[in-house]
């Protein structure tokens, strides 16, 4: 902790776009704000395409610190964040520096670097004393870019991890396996796993809320709707889902709803159109109100290509819902063995009849919601988050401080 007030933590995030890493960070921001913390979030610009979730930020009293030349792309204006990401640290003096997603995770931990290195008007200075942390909700080693480009990408992760930074938070145990073990990022013991939390209190009494957004879409309560939460993005793979859909077209009784949107929003549309799915699936755009959408949805389907623990998976699961997803990242350990149905990724056939078996056997809906619910309620809430976090910085500071005792009392022996 500082010697002169409570732990200053900078947490960094290049965008503040519709998805669980934005949640999860201004959650994090306003609940280590108090006597004992004080929080700086730091965030870029969502770019043209994407939904913007700074009114979240905004409803939870956060007040983000914006560099608008941070996004998801790398562009020459990277130099001009780091750059100033460094003198917001200069002038912060943070005692945690806390990077979330790939992007934030470097041009933070670049200027982390020249921070804890660099003295203004010297060229190398005594090295000032910040812990550096780097939370992976998903990761760009694969299923995002083209090879050489990966290899860059990872490259980069493995140096970071190694001169910067001193925990990786990983999601899911599955995640963490692939990241340390698959990927070889971070050393032994510098990976740990801390699960997503999150708001349960928005999802309280689901079941009244079922009839809206049925009532708005035009569908009657007897209908089995399927939803698809999420941005429109090349990662989500829509496109699954849409094929998926199409073998099922004949169905009667089943309807589909796609709600989110992005760039690939035209694109799909234009593939149902061609799948001949018509009225079968409504796409919605994006949406605010997630309290009323997951308990109007009878299952919830993801077809990611890679993903760390996605909330969308855990807002269905805090609404009962059942979940047909692909068995990507940390989708293995949200739905065990038992909360739901997954297949392997880019199986259309078996995603198809997945949904389809799930759609016809009501019994098994209302089995595979209720044990979701519990594992929710048990694992996932924000409460949960917010102390494991303030235990890992805990850790981190009280180590240093132990550290500073030993050398004293080994300085003074020696004298």
């Amino acid at each position: 902790m500082s010697q002169d007030g409570p732990t200053r933590i900078v947490r960094i995030i290049a965008r503040l776009n519709v998805g669980g890493p934005a949640k999860h960070v201004v959650w994090l921001t306003a609940g280590l704000q108090d006597s004992k913390y004080r929080s700086l979030l730091v965030a870029g610009s969502v770019p043209a395409g994407e939904e913007d979730m700074g009114y979240f930020a905004d409803e939870s009293g956060v007040k983000p610190f914006f560099i608008p030349e941070m996004s998801r792309e790398i562009s020459l204006k990277d130099g001009i964040t780091v750059w100033k990401l460094f003198r917001l640290f200069l002038r912060e003096r943070p005692d945690i520096i806390h990077t979330h997603t790939a992007k934030a995770g470097t041009v933070g931990r670049v200027a982390g670097f020249f921070y804890r290195w660099l003295t203004p008007g010297t060229l190398v200075g005594k090295p000032r004393r910040c812990k550096f942390v780097h939370t992976y909700h998903g990761h760009v080693f694969h299923s995002y870019y083209g090879r050489g480009r990966t290899k860059l990408f990872l490259a980069i992760e493995r140096l970071l991890a190694r001169l910067v930074t001193d925990r990786l938070i990983v999601v899911s145990a599955q995640q963490g396996a692939e990241i340390g073990n698959d990927f070889r990022v971070g050393r032994q013991g510098q990976i740990k796993v801390i699960p997503l939390g999150l708001d349960l209190s928005v999802f309280a009494d689901h079941a009244s809320r079922r009839g809206q957004f049925r009532q708005e879409l035009g569908i009657d309560d007897e209908t089995i709707l399927v939803g698809i939460v999420g941005r429109l993005t090349e990662i989500k793979n829509h496109q699954m889902f849409l094929n998926s859909v199409a073998r099922l077209r004949d169905q009667p009784g089943l309807r589909f709803v796609v709600i989110g949107d992005g760039s690939l929003r035209q694109d799909l549309e234009q593939q149902a159109s061609s799948l001949g799915l018509g009225s079968k699936v409504i796409f919605t755009g994006g949406r605010r109100d997630p309290e009323y959408f997951y308990p109007a949805l009878d299952i919830v389907a993801l077809t990611s290509l890679n993903e760390g623990t996605p909330l969308t998976l855990i807002e269905a699961m805090a609404n009962a819902r059942p979940v047909v997803a692909t068995a990507v990242g940390g989708v293995v350990d949200l739905l065990g063995d038992d909360r739901g149905l997954s297949v392997p990724s880019g199986d259309e056939e078996a995603f198809a009849a997945s949904l389809k078996r799930l759609a016809a056997d009501r019994q098994l809906q209302k089995e595979l919601g209720a044990r979701g619910l519990s594992f929710v309620e048990r694992a996932y809430r924000k409460e949960r988050l917010v102390e494991d976090i303030k235990r890992l910085y805990g850790d981190l500071l009280n180590h240093e401080v132990t550290s500073d005792i030993r050398v004293a009392l080994k300085t003074r022996i020696n004298q």
